[in-house]
């Protein structure tokens, strides 16, 4: 009974990386599960009896791509602030936070944009990663008492399609992110 829960758990396994591979060169909405099982080298039954709907395989690659990402999350956010006394610094943290997880998952974050309107579990899955950053967002600012639209702006400066944006403006990693992070102070001093 072990071996076979185990010979299971490695096909499950393979199932999932092959389709992340194929995620990443196709696109999610792209991959079928007939490409899936030809990459893997597998009859596409074998993929529906571990993972009957597109929804639960996408599920289980978000799994993976979660623990890959390490996208930031609600309960940890106030630990990264949490020795960053003046809002310029705390800005420039915030900034740098989601410019490292940005750029650790961009691949996989364009993907999952570009079908989230198409795949449910894509938008749940970039709903979490919204509420990761949004959360950063309220911690870098919350010595400021902003005006909801104020901080709703400042949310959206940080979203993964303004970053995305912004790798198209010319000039250093490091000037993007200072750029980002007046703009952000811009937002806030407008709401005094």
């Amino acid at each position: 009974m072990k071996n076979r829960a185990k010979t299971q758990a490695e096909m499950r396994d393979r199932i999932v990386s092959t389709t992340m591979l194929m995620h990443d060169e196709k696109g999610v909405a792209a991959t079928s599960f007939v490409d899936i099982a030809r990459r893997a080298g597998i009859g596409a039954a074998t993929i529906y009896r571990h993972f009957p709907t597109l929804g639960s395989l996408v599920a289980a690659c978000g799994a993976h791509v979660w623990k890959e990402m390490d996208p930031p999350v609600p309960e940890r956010a106030s630990e990264i602030f949490k020795d960053v006394v003046g809002m310029e610094d705390r800005l420039h943290r915030l900034v740098d936070e989601v410019d490292r997880f940005y750029r650790r998952g961009a691949l996989r974050l364009t993907a999952a944009y570009a079908d989230r309107h198409l795949i449910p579990e894509l938008d749940e899955f970039l709903r979490a990663v919204e509420a990761g950053v949004a959360a950063l967002v309220r911690e870098a600012v919350k010595v400021e008492a902003l005006p909801d639209a104020v901080l709703q702006l400042v949310i959206v400066l940080t979203d993964f399609p303004v970053w995305t944006a912004m790798q198209r403006v010319a000039g250093a990693d490091l000037e993007r992110r200072r750029a980002v992070a007046r703009l952000v102070g811009c937002a806030i001093r407008t709401a005094r």
